[in-house]
């Protein structure tokens, strides 16, 4: 067990502390663990249980996270630990994110925060990200290792689904360059049912944060998911914020469903519901709307949105 970051829980009465990472906030008695699974009380303390530990890391391009306006074209070193805030039926990463019965720690192995700048560097990356499942529930780890991070001359990136309290990105805002959030939905009614969380507001509010007081790169993903999120009111209401929260610059990536888990009974995305997307996206006056997870749609690559010209083709993961 680690110590967790005393700035960001609260000692209570009767031995209780209060998770201040994530917007669950968790309340715990004395041996309790959060709802992530992954931070107990013990003795009226609060503690990591997955600090130096991951399910697994890889070297990627950039374009997998998505970003696709940061560094394109680089390799970003990727990590991700188990559990997770959110309970999203069709999640793919269930296997480390679904650990409510409880904690497993038998796909865990170690990597300190300085190990996993060395494996970057090794490994020929220019960054490293925290992605695979949310990394705010692995905070004091990756606070220590983008502080190793941007002293070695890598970049950082946090892939998450936004549920970070500001008290907690405002502390490894120095040290993080790039925020990637997944926006699934815009209404309370279907981020429960994506996500398993109510208090979907804080998301676009912990968006705005990070943009426009700390100053990060931002971009956001929406995975269309047929019958759940796919409204015209709701595709309508995301671009109309993004355009006037976060700018007209703000890339946003439509990405296509493919059924999984408890959602194996949902068809794929259709193409043409993907393309409405897009066009509500670009209708709202954002420049940057991309299609994803649609290997060679002209969708991927980035124009010039005053003359049109190419500026970027992209296949795949390739540019």
């Amino acid at each position: 067990m680690h110590p967790a970051d005393p700035d960001l829980y609260d000692e209570l009465s009767g031995g209780r502390v209060r998770c201040r990472v994530c917007e669950v906030r968790c309340v715990l008695k004395e041996g309790d663990n959060g709802f992530c699974r992954t931070r107990l009380n013990r003795g009226g303390k609060l503690f990591s249980l997955i600090y130096g530990k991951t399910s697994g890391s890889a070297a990627d391009p950039i374009e997998k996270k998505p970003l696709y306006h940061f560094h394109p074209g680089t390799q970003v070193y990727s990590s991700g630990t188990l559990g997770c805030n959110f309970h999203c039926p069709g999640c793919q990463n269930w296997h480390i994110s679904h650990d409510r019965p409880g904690f497993n720690t038998s796909h865990l192995h170690d990597l300190s925060p300085a190990q996993s700048v060395l494996s970057a560097i090794q490994s020929g990356c220019q960054g490293i990200a925290w992605t695979y499942n949310d990394p705010s529930i692995w905070f004091e780890h990756t606070l220590d290792a983008a502080i190793h991070a941007k002293k070695a001359g890598l970049y950082t990136v946090y892939v998450t689904n936004g549920y970070s309290t500001p008290e907690a990105l405002d502390k490894i805002a120095p040290y993080l360059d790039a925020f990637r959030v997944d926006l699934k939905a815009f209404s309370r009614n279907s981020y429960r049912k994506i996500s398993g969380i109510g208090k979907w507001e804080s998301i676009p509010r912990i968006a705005e944060h990070a943009r426009n007081k700390l100053g990060m790169h931002i971009e956001l993903v929406t995975n269309v998911t047929p019958t759940l999120n796919d409204s015209q009111e709701e595709l309508s209401a995301m671009a109309s914020w993004i355009r006037t929260a976060l700018g007209a610059g703000t890339p946003w990536h439509i990405t296509r469903f493919f059924p999984h888990l408890d959602l194996a009974h949902l068809p794929p995305t259709p193409l043409s519901t993907l393309e409405r997307a897009y066009e509500t996206g670009r209708s709202a006056g954002l420049h940057y709307v991309y299609i994803g997870n649609v290997a060679g749609h002209l969708g991927q690559d980035t124009h010039c949105p005053d003359c049109g010209h190419l500026l970027i083709r992209r296949y795949g993961y390739s540019t």
